[in-house]
């Protein structure tokens, strides 16, 4: 899988996850909260499937001069 999330919408995506994720420990113990493994298993791995389905990628592009 290629990377295609930037390292700091990574660690956005982490903090919104654990926070979601308390939800259903801490607060309204709502198990809305388990909603939050989404955006931390892609701040986590790094790759956003819906952005590879959309060909959208936050990373900077390396241009390679020959």
């Amino acid at each position: 899988m290629k990377i295609n999330v930037h390292k700091v919408e990574r660690v956005a995506r982490i903090l919104v996850g654990i926070t979601l994720l308390s939800l259903v420990f801490i607060g309204p113990k709502s198990f809305w909260g388990l909603i939050g493994l989404v955006p931390l298993a892609t701040g986590l791995i790094g790759n956003c499937p819906l952005y590879s389905m959309l060909g959208f990628s936050t990373c900077p592009t390396r241009n390679k001069s020959t």
